[in-house]
């Protein structure tokens, strides 16, 4: 069943392309694809009767999007090269870098984390998920760097399920946001659902609305009109640390969803990094603990926003 919804346009993005504008905001499709849907008549401008791909958006303009039902497509292995910090025979724990999306979703059925395992794993991979997203127990999005477990067998898949399920799972990430944050520590308690006037975005909701979701933060450094924090999450929902950071007036550096469509310094990605990832192995039940190194981009970031060399690690 194809999904449609609508996008109205505010002053902030008056001037924007229609297809840039709209592969920053919806996530997990390509621009490419996006001028397919634009020139089949799936995504046009309310009362014009022709779309263009390069047409300039207006104040006051509404997008209606009709994105087909994805098709069932074989994803294809691919010798891309990642970086494997753990492997046994039951799973595998990688550190993705930023830039890369975790599994093919419509027009993006290509350079995926999925592709890159499936290539080094082979059929070794669980299939509770499908063949959209074989091994996939967690996600974390495009522009996230940092580490995630990939289950090799549905016996692994579904004893690490469990433990996400149970929030036992222990994630820290590192993030600069905006803003100095006064408290040297602080914890969010608030729930997490869909945006009622963008369903393109999550947003703090009741708890009718949505799920409750959980963000203690610490912070490690200031500087200026900037903080290093790292985030430990009690659960896991869809742009959690992003939603709960803007909602406290401390949005992500380099976020233009969730905080300034300009970021500072230029940068265009949100600075997160999943640092730690901490889990019991689900089949000898031993404990095992991961370690991310900040990558060489959080660093770029730390410095031009006036962190010393100390933190930048």
């Amino acid at each position: 069943m194809n999904e449609v919804f609508f996008i109205e346009i505010d002053e902030n993005d008056a001037g924007k392309r229609i297809d840039t504008f709209l592969a920053d905001e919806i996530d997990g499709i390509t621009r490419s694809y996006l001028q397919k849907l634009i020139e089949s008549d799936d995504i046009k401008v309310e009362n014009r009767q022709k779309t263009s791909k390069n047409y300039k958006l207006r104040d006051g303009d509404i997008i209606s999007v009709n994105l087909p039902e994805p098709k069932q497509l074989k994803v294809e292995a691919e010798n891309i090269p990642i970086n494997i910090i753990y492997e046994d025979r039951h799973l595998l724990v990688v550190d993705k870098p930023q830039g890369m999306v975790v599994h093919p979703a419509a027009g993006n059925y290509s350079g995926t984390l999925v592709n890159a395992i499936m290539f080094h794993c082979g059929d070794e991979l669980s299939s509770i998920n499908g063949v959209i997203r074989p091994g996939i127990v967690h996600r974390i999005d495009k522009d996230t760097s940092g580490l995630l477990v990939i289950a090799k067998t549905n016996e692994a898949h579904i004893g690490l399920s469990e433990q996400f399920q149970e929030h036992s799972i222990k994630r820290a990430y590192r993030a600069v946001v905006y803003n100095n944050i006064k408290e040297d520590e602080g914890r969010v308690d608030a729930p997490i659902g869909r945006n009622p006037k963008d369903r393109l975005k999550m947003a703090v909701t009741s708890l009718s609305e949505g799920r409750r979701a959980v963000t203690n933060y610490k912070v490690v450094q200031r500087a200026g009109n900037f903080t290093h924090i790292e985030c430990r999450l009690e659960t896991g929902r869809t742009h959690q640390i992003r939603v709960h950071m803007a909602y406290i007036n401390h949005p992500l550096l380099g976020d233009p969803v969730y905080g300034p469509k300009k970021g500072a310094f230029g940068i265009t990605a949100q600075v997160l990094h999943a640092a730690e990832l901490g889990f019991v192995h689900p089949i000898t039940e031993e404990y095992m603990e991961f370690r991310s190194e900040l990558p060489k981009s959080f660093v770029k970031a730390l410095r031009k926003a006036g962190f010393s060399e100390a933190e930048s690690r």
